[in-house]
């Protein structure tokens, strides 16, 4: 069987780096395209010298012409604190580059599998998600620029696959983690974590008892490779997420006994638009890809402390860079 061309656009962050690495494990020869806005090619450098990877720098609000069998459409920075900074360019990397990408597929007959996110259900009015809830999503909000482009690029991708007929695949990933987070990405773990190893106080958003589930990175990009393995039959969108709620507080709790740290918990306001749930129901993913979340939350962040804990010690001005 011939080996995939296979295109990653945000190839250089978090989870698209492992997806790289992973889709390079299988044999494939994978093109991984990244403006660097929050990606690292520390994320990359050891793919570097592999044959059989490509990295274009290069930002997909762009049209890009390239020859390749699949897509993964993963481009967007995707925490609050890099995506508000700059709302309009987050709208546009969210809709014009779905539109590139899709015509690039379009043009090549690709598969193409957009990375939409759980943050498409806004502040949910039902608990867990269900792929059919059209969500409670404020428009004019401090979110709304990465919430609404993620709801218009999911609108893009069915509208090419009515029309064209393109083999498209829309995953919602919802609150994902591991290596390679990004240091001040402004997110719960991330956040929890380096402070506890500096033994800083770890600071709660309102009362602490909002709920997230957690979904370790190994996970995720196994239930995406199996999306795109399905037939085209099968476009989704599919929940991608670990259906076991932990509130914040127990979170903080859990990495202050998993480092050792001396922080305490301190309580500030909650940001606006917060979700107070966030938790999918992951019942479509079971059936239709054979696949749920296997990494326990205190092996998962075991794995992520080491991580954090290393890149400390070795790069601390990165763990400052914004």
């Amino acid at each position: 069987m011939k080996n995939k061309t296979i295109l990653v656009t945000g190839g250089g962050g978090f989870l698209g780096s492992h997806l790289c690495e992973r889709l390079l494990e299988e044999g494939n020869d994978v093109i991984c395209v990244d403006n660097f806005y929050t990606g690292s090619k520390r994320n990359i450098r050891h793919l570097l010298d592999n044959p059989k990877f490509e990295l274009i720098r290069h930002d997909v609000t762009f049209p890009l012409y390239l020859e390749v069998d699949e897509i993964y459409n993963l481009a967007c920075p995707a925490s609050p604190i890099h995506y508000q900074r700059d709302p309009v360019q987050t709208v546009k990397t969210c809709v014009h580059g779905a539109i590139n990408m899709l015509g690039l597929a379009k043009r090549l007959g690709a598969k193409v599998l957009q990375a939409s996110t759980s943050e498409v259900y806004g502040d949910p009015d039902i608990h867990p998600q269900v792929e059919e809830y059209w969500g409670n999503v404020n428009p004019v909000g401090l979110r709304s620029c990465y919430d609404e482009g993620k709801r218009c690029a999911e609108t893009l991708f069915h509208a090419y696959r009515l029309q064209c007929n393109l083999p498209i695949k829309i995953v919602r990933i919802f609150n994902t983690y591991g290596p390679r987070m990004h240091p001040n990405d402004g997110r719960v773990v991330s956040n929890f974590i380096l402070q506890a190893l500096q033994d800083e106080d770890i600071t709660i958003y309102g009362s602490g008892d909002q709920t997230r589930s957690f979904c370790y990175r190994d996970d995720l990009i196994e239930a995406m490779i199996r999306m795109m393995a399905t037939p085209d039959g099968v476009t989704g969108p599919v929940n991608i997420g670990n259906p076991t709620e932990f509130t914040i507080l127990e979170l903080a709790e859990l990495v202050i006994e998993l480092t050792g740290s001396r922080s305490k918990i301190v309580r500030l306001p909650l940001p606006s638009d917060d979700p107070k749930q966030r938790r999918p129901d992951a019942s479509k993913a079971r059936k239709l890809l054979d696949w749920q979340a296997t990494t326990p939350l205190r092996e998962g962040l075991a794995r992520t402390i080491d991580y954090f804990d290393r890149l400390l010690k070795e790069d601390p001005e990165f763990c400052r860079s914004k």
